[in-house]
């Protein structure tokens, strides 16, 4: 069936279709000229937004429709994951190609439903327009945060632990796997199913996100959606202070790592500028470090130690490897880059 055989209005009905009931604390969702809810009282409110575009943030060859659902919303709740809030209610606007089939955007709002469900976000509306070429999501996403409880980019301190959630690297050694020729393993194994799904459904931390927010001494906080160097000199440049990371510390995982080696390519490359990860890197008070590993790791989570916030001033990141300290520069994916 093609869309323009079931009108604006029988597209609209068919993609809420798909999409899971919202909860009690939306009072009005789709179907109106706007969506109402009742943030908890003493909250405040977050707000993100963030667009995919076809052929610039994802490829047919190597994400289905569901894939690209998931991810279009993962982006924003990792915006606000990193913000130390919660996600709440999603607004999800398409521009849509006349050559795209029916049952190609209900796929789409299949993957958005997908990760709804995992992190409890109600879909409340949004908009659909035809376009003549690429097909486009733009997501608008609400949270919550108790009041004056944000976690910024610019609140690190001298002395702070500076950490990751997770490892990284992984989306962008899944996105070489999907787009160059299968490589014969030998000895160096690699589980490509795995590989690939770090690319094509990134879990957003957004339980990490609360518990930093919660413990009181995470003075800065981002998520890695364009590498750790972009995101770590984010970080410096908001703060004002010095940031040097241990090489040798930064989580990769072990799929990212043998993969790696089979295709005689550099993992830290990949964790430092590939993206998409969206894991959290922030800075936590030195104080606080033994108890938040160990509070992490009985809830599940993890809390890798990967350098520390040298000194006021510079507005810069450090890398230290065998001794040797090299300026990190922001090399990480940029839209409008040279």
């Amino acid at each position: 069936m093609k869309i323009n055989e079931l009108g604006e209005f029988g597209l609209i009905d068919k993609l809420v279709s798909k999409l899971p009931p919202v909860s009690k604390r939306t009072l009005v969702g789709v179907g109106d000229d706007a969506a109402v809810f009742r943030p908890t009282p003493d909250h405040d409110l977050v707000l993100s937004t963030d667009m995919l575009v076809q052929d610039v943030h994802f490829a047919k060859q190597t994400m289905s429709f569901q894939d690209v659902g998931w991810k279009s919303l993962a982006a924003s709740i990792s915006d606000i994951a990193a913000m130390g809030a919660v996600p709440r209610q999603a607004l999800v606007s398409v521009a849509v190609p006349r050559a795209l089939e029916v049952h190609e955007l209900e796929a789409i709002y299949e993957g958005i439903a997908d990760i709804a469900r995992v992190y409890q976000v109600d879909v409340v509306g949004g908009d659909t327009v035809k376009t003549a070429d690429k097909l486009v999501l733009s997501v608008t996403l609400t949270g919550e945060v108790p009041a004056g409880r944000s976690l910024l980019r610019s609140g690190a301190k001298p002395g702070d632990c500076v950490f990751l959630s997770g490892p990284v690297g992984g989306s962008a050694a899944g996105l070489h796997s999907l787009t160059t020729t299968p490589i014969t393993q030998g000895k160096h194994s690699y589980d490509e199913v795995v590989l690939h799904q770090f690319h094509r459904r990134p879990q957003p931390q957004v339980a990490a996100g609360s518990w930093l927010m919660l413990c009181g001494g995470c003075h800065a906080l981002n998520d890695v959606s364009d590498g750790v160097a972009s995101e770590a000199n984010e970080i410096a440049y908001a703060s004002c202070v010095t940031i040097e990371l241990t090489a040798r510390a930064i989580p990769i995982a072990p799929e990212v790592r043998r993969y790696a080696a089979a295709s005689g390519l550099d993992a830290l490359e990949w964790a430092l500028y590939g993206g998409e990860d969206y894991q959290l890197i922030g800075c936590l008070d030195a104080k606080l470090w033994p108890a938040a590993a160990e509070a992490f790791v009985s809830q599940g989570l993890s809390l890798h130690l990967i350098g520390s916030v040298a000194a006021a001033g510079g507005a810069q990141v450090l890398l230290v490897s065998e001794g040797q300290r090299e300026l990190l520069l922001p090399r990480g994916y940029n839209h409008f880059g040279s």
